[in-house]
């Protein structure tokens, strides 16, 4: 099978979806697939990868975050589909690059992949605390209506977790299929707890061994609320000692930074490339403080569960989805206080209880990242199937190479 994803934000300077996307190219490959990823860059280039290849598409930067850039003329983007003549066509946002896919001309199944909630990961995030999420639900009505016409553009919709498609399928969205995310079960699992690196993460905090340790890992962009952890933090540090360790980088990094630096025991510590080190951090931690209700699977609430550390989360999408009494405390969504009294609650529990009912949940309720991918390729396998037997449209399109742009 040969599969396109129109892949709008990919970016080299790294983040979670060039990480998926890396592995969507090692399951290609065992599965003997061919993959075409089509990205925007600064310039036209092809790159070979395992399993297939990525194929840059030159397109202006956008202005208010200079990792990413954006598709912009159609025609260079169907010129490549024109060339692979795929038996799939993914896009992968609900944007530019998902009405691209969706007017392609050509004889593939096209499937949308909703990646993220967007009024959850704009309206609600941008407004939390002023209007209710049920009420940003109906003024955005429009945003709705807009969603509809591209989801009907596609012959099905992928979405992370039943919850997403409940939502989704209120809003008149169809053809849902359910494919959960899973989590590098090779990297995130139990025994990687290191008690001299939990010691150095706290006194990176300014705190000695005694105290809490939190960690806090994402990307810096308002939906994930860092800001929010902060605050919960200094709140429960009137209680007890209380350390928060940060890891990410982002658009809104540089006022993460400021806001801790205002905060006691808070350190920001950027992005951890090393996924095995990674791995330990999270372990080594007493929880996982997450704030991020826009999140459709919450994948470092889920690596948080597999290394046998509790959470703490918002009572809302795809984290609070993933939270059970046994192992998690949830709270009401942007609410520092209600944060605040999760932490102090999940503290006064036995470590040895939650870490063990983590661990359970873990391995019942999340598959490695292979089984997200076997799950998938099979959707995608009988999306093309059902293309294949519905009578030709329009068979008038033509294929150009380019490999030399």
């Amino acid at each position: 099978m040969k599969i396109v994803d129109i892949s709008e934000f990919y970016s080299p300077t790294g983040g979670g979806v060039r990480n998926y996307v890396d592995q969507k190219f090692k399951a290609a490959a065992r599965h003997r697939h061919s993959l075409t990823v089509i990205a925007p860059g600064k310039e036209n280039h092809v790159e070979r990868r395992e399993g297939g290849k990525l194929v840059w598409i030159e397109t202006p930067q956008l202005p208010f975050d200079r990792n990413y850039r954006m598709f912009w003329r159609a025609q260079d983007v169907w010129r490549v589909l024109d060339a692979e003549m795929p038996d799939v066509v993914e896009g992968s946002s609900p944007w530019r690059g998902g009405w691209i896919a969706a007017g392609w001309q050509g004889p593939a199944a096209k499937m949308l992949f909703m990646h993220a909630d967007p009024v959850a990961v704009y309206p609600q995030t941008l407004l939390a605390g002023m209007i209710s999420p049920a009420t940003i639900d109906q003024l955005f009505g429009w945003f709705w209506s807009y969603l509809r016409r591209l989801n009907a553009s596609f012959d099905g919709c992928i979405v992370a977790g039943s919850w997403l498609a409940e939502r989704f399928s209120g809003y008149g969205l169809r053809n849902l299929h359910v494919v959960p995310f899973g989590v590098e079960t090779a990297s995130f699992g139990p025994g990687r707890h290191d008690g001299a690196l939990r010691s150095a993460m706290l006194e990176k905090c300014g705190l000695g061994p005694d105290a809490a340790l939190l960690i806090n890992v994402g990307r810096h962009h308002p939906e994930k609320r860092v800001g929010v952890a902060i605050d919960a933090v200094s709140k429960a540090q009137q209680c007890r000692p209380v350390g928060l360790y940060v890891i990410g980088d982002g658009l809104i990094h540089s006022r993460v930074r400021a806001k801790a630096a205002k905060a006691s025991h808070v350190h920001i510590a950027g992005w951890v490339n090393d996924r095995a080190k990674l791995a330990r951090m999270v372990a080594s931690a007493d929880a996982l403080l997450h704030c991020s209700t826009a999140e459709t699977f919450g994948f470092a609430v889920a690596e948080a569960l597999c290394s046998g550390t509790p959470v703490i989360v918002p009572d809302a999408g795809g984290a609070g989805d993933l939270a059970a009494a046994g192992y998690a405390e949830t709270y009401t969504p942007g609410d520092p206080n209600s944060a605040a009294r999760a932490i102090l609650n999940l503290l006064q529990r036995d470590r040895r209880l939650l870490s063990g009912s983590a661990l359970e949940a873990g391995q019942q309720r999340i598959g490695d990242i292979e089984s997200h991918f076997d799950r998938l390729f099979a959707v995608y396998a009988q999306a093309a199937l059902r293309k294949r037997a519905e009578p030709a449209e329009n068979d008038d399109w033509n294929t150009v190479a380019y490999e030399s742009i």
